[in-house]
């Protein structure tokens, strides 16, 4: 119930977050990734507000041994750059540069902006469910 009430809590905090910095708004995010026109670079500030509490929190987080609320940490073990990786990656980046959106923010602008969002949602959802059978052939 704790970890629950922990990704609750989390995934409220996130929301807002990225609302405040308006990483829900596609057209903030299409400005910041029009570098060849009118870039608007205002995001590098949320971006670099992550790394920094990120890089100064993380060492202190692992010297605790276990979250507070769970069994242990749950990190990534691989560290290999495959096909699927790379590919992941570009559609991902490619989706994010069409739309203006991502997953997080794009599920927070489904109360905000849903005439816009649903649609991507619709389609993140249609590619969650496609992936597996895809890899699968």
């Amino acid at each position: 119930m704790k970890a629950r009430l922990a990704a609750l809590i989390s995934g409220i905090l996130f929301g807002l977050g990225l609302t405040v910095s308006q990483m829900v708004n596609p057209k903030k995010v299409l400005g910041f990734l029009d570098v060849a026109g009118q870039w608007d670079p205002s995001l590098l500030l949320v971006m670099g507000g992550g790394v920094l509490v990120t890089v100064l929190s993380f060492p202190w987080i692992q010297r605790r041994g276990r979250p507070l609320w769970a069994e242990r940490f749950s990190l990534p073990t691989r560290s290999d750059i495959d096909r699927n990786l790379l590919l992941g990656a570009a559609l991902f980046g490619i989706g994010w540069a069409i739309a203006g959106y991502c997953p997080g923010p794009a599920i927070a602008a489904l109360l905000i902006n849903p005439a816009e969002a649903v649609p991507f949602v619709l389609a993140m959802l249609l590619g969650a469910w496609l992936q597996p059978r895809w890899l699968g052939r």
